[in-house]
């Protein structure tokens, strides 16, 4: 346990608990059946492109959008039957930036400050403190229709902030945004993980999750393919994988045949002319499958190496690439 002010750090004690969750537009399925638990303490990230289904989820938990089916508590409390203590426990930073321009930075908060409740000294102390998390406190004057995009971004994180959430949700948080602003909300996300605030991240960038994040759960197609620590996950490529196209795939068998007895190759497989080989080492793991493929007076067409990371773990398991969902 290590206590903070947003209370005790535990990566045992569930926040968030998905079970069986199902969304539905019409006849068409967004969400198909996910489970999922996020713990306090932790920075869970939701990774997917966009289409996934990660926005959607986020909106049931966020009490915006109702399931067909399954059930979401959060900090103990059902999200239909006790909805009002669910909004009470979450803070929502959405994809799209909702703040007035007309106002400064300090009158936003003040505003959605006391939507929450807030009034006097409290609402005042929370302005300052979140200003000071999100790096504002100069700009806090300031009319936001002046603030840059990753300003706006900033503010709108301040805002998710003010009435002191047991748990965050960011959806997007630095999409669009400039260098100095992103890297300005990784400092703010972490110190608030540093302190014990719980976290719903989700993004389709896997370098922030691999920085930010305790566990990843990916998603796909309205699914859940994966789910667990980083280090696990990237495990799950090895030490890379080569993908290759032949020019001539009648030599299938036999290829694979050589490639199984290759030491470099955990698990190798050869498709329409398309090798694909999980190694142990990806620049070994290729200079024995190029020389297999020499003996066999077979040429290539395409060549690619993917190092071990989140994004090859995607196109490992889903056999896209993260954006080629985009949409």
């Amino acid at each position: 346990m290590i206590a903070g002010p947003y209370g005790e750090m535990s990566l045992t004690t569930p926040i968030v608990d998905v079970e069986k969750l199902i969304v539905r537009y019409g006849d068409f399925e967004a969400v198909k059946g996910i489970t999922f638990q996020v713990f306090k303490g932790e920075v869970f990230g939701l990774l997917g492109p966009n289409g996934a289904g990660k926005s959607t989820t986020i909106n049931v938990l966020s009490c915006l959008l109702p399931p067909a089916a399954g059930s979401v508590r959060i900090a103990g409390f059902d999200s239909l039957r006790q909805r009002e203590r669910v909004k009470k426990a979450i803070g929502v930073v959405p994809q799209d930036i909702a703040v007035y321009p007309t106002l400064s930075g300090r009158e936003n908060l003040a505003f959605f400050g006391r939507v929450a409740g807030l009034r006097g000294k409290r609402l005042q102390g929370r302005i300052l403190e979140v200003l000071r998390i999100v790096g504002l406190t100069g700009q806090a004057g300031q009319i936001v229709e002046k603030y840059s995009g990753g300003m706006k971004r900033r503010l709108n994180l301040a805002i998710g902030l003010i009435h002191e959430p047991q748990i965050l949700f960011l959806d997007e948080p630095t999409a669009g945004v400039d260098p100095q602003s992103r890297n300005r909300i990784f400092e703010s996300i972490e110190a608030l993980r540093d302190q014990g605030l719980s976290v719903i991240y989700t993004t389709h960038y896997m370098e922030e999750a691999e920085r930010l994040c305790h566990r990843v759960g990916i998603m796909d197609d309205g699914r859940l393919i994966a789910i667990d620590t980083v280090k696990n996950l990237v495990a799950l490529v090895g030490g890379g994988i080569v993908n290759l196209t032949v020019t001539d795939a009648s030599g299938a068998p036999s290829i694979l045949e050589d490639l199984r007895k290759l030491p470099s190759i955990e698990e190798s497989s050869i498709s329409d002319g398309h090798i694909k080989a999980k190694s142990r080492n990806a620049q070994r793991c290729l200079l024995d499958i190029l020389s297999i493929l020499e003996r066999a007076n077979v040429g290539i067409t395409s060549l690619e190496i993917l190092e071990p990371n989140l994004e090859s773990v995607f196109l490992h398991l889903t056999g896209k690439r993260l954006r080629d969902g985009d949409r």
